[in-house]
């Protein structure tokens, strides 16, 4: 199940308490204090993982706590630290204190990791209190208490290639066609009810990752039909693909209508590079259809799935933007 929003609570470990002892050798009758220092507490940790691909298991469980220090010991002996707890997440997960909404944690690198709550430091023992006017100190410092928050955790999936269209436009068959990936295909609307990302070949040391946006519709932008859910995967793709179907009545109404949506939800989406793509080329009566794109007011590339009709050109269109451009 792909899940891409999760909110969690989490506590970092306190600090172990210092100790209050003194020395007690044979032979040696006023021993001076001796007690050792607390252990530091467990810090919440968030890593990105190239290997998942949802949130799924965050989804449920939503409540982390890490470990208390261990109290100081006698003979200066520090305590235990807590143990860490680390959040795997993947690649393009943000992450809100929901207390702090300016404070945003992104991970976009294999490895990257970030402290949620960090961990209270353990309180020093009798040993640092002695002086020349106290030689017998009889307290020491409690832990600090870790850091607690709630936390918002969103995934936006990182796709170098997004493609947009109406229900049906035939996205995920090409996604399908140009990758291993296996979206679920059928005739009625929105088949797709969640982004699927693909990995598309495109020369002997290249290959991109192509993801298939849900279907949009007018008023996305504000929340209708599966709205901000999908619409916030298209942020971080370098190219974005509007697919239009070759039987549609008013191809230039339908591309406005689409960037109308990716604009209002984020200005900045209108800095992307982009192509536009008349999908199913090869269907019956297409000819009664080509009055409908004499007056379209942008360049065009013809596809066709079943036919492989411009998929190479279309390949070696996306290769140009992505390597020879950059």
């Amino acid at each position: 199940m792909f899940i891409d929003f999760a909110k969690i609570k989490c506590k970092a470990g306190d600090g172990g308490p210092g100790a209050v002892s003194f020395r007690r050798e044979k032979f040696i009758p006023k021993g001076g204090p001796d007690g050792g220092d607390g252990g530091k507490g467990g810090d919440i940790i968030v890593k990105a993982d190239q290997n998942l691909h949802t949130l799924h298991d965050i989804r449920y469980n939503k409540i982390y706590k890490a470990e208390n220090g261990s109290p100081g010991g006698k003979s200066k002996k520090t305590g235990q630290s807590g143990k860490d707890i680390i959040i795997l997440v993947p690649l393009g997960t943000q992450i809100r204190n929901i207390n702090n909404v300016s404070q945003v944690i992104d991970l976009l690198q294999p490895g990257e990791e970030s402290i949620l709550c960090q961990s209270g430091i353990g309180g020093r023992g009798n040993f640092h209190f002695k002086s020349s006017t106290k030689q017998s100190p009889r307290y020491a410092q409690p832990g600090e208490s870790g850091e607690s928050g709630t936390f918002e955790i969103e995934l936006k999936v990182l796709a170098d290639v997004g493609l947009v269209g109406l229900p049906n436009a035939g996205k995920s068959t090409l996604l399908s066609h140009m990758s291993a990936a296996r979206p679920r295909i059928a005739d009625y609307p929105f088949t797709t009810l969640q982004p699927h990302l693909g990995i598309v070949k495109s020369g002997e040391f290249t290959s991109f990752v192509m993801a298939d946006i849900p279907g949009l519709i007018k008023g996305a932008s504000q929340g209708k039909g599966l709205g901000h859910q999908f619409l916030k995967h298209i942020e971080r793709t370098k190219i974005i693909i509007y697919l239009i179907e070759s039987l549609d009545p008013d191809p230039n109404s339908t591309f406005e209508l689409l960037r109308n949506e990716l604009f209002t939800h984020k200005k900045t989406i209108k800095d992307k590079q982009y192509l536009i793509v008349r999908s199913k080329i090869d269907m019956k009566n297409i000819s009664n259809h080509d009055d409908n794109w004499k007056n379209f007011n942008y360049p065009i590339m013809n596809i066709s799935v079943h036919t492989n009709l411009g998929i190479n050109e279309l390949l070696k269109a996306i290769n140009h933007i992505l390597y020879e451009k950059a």
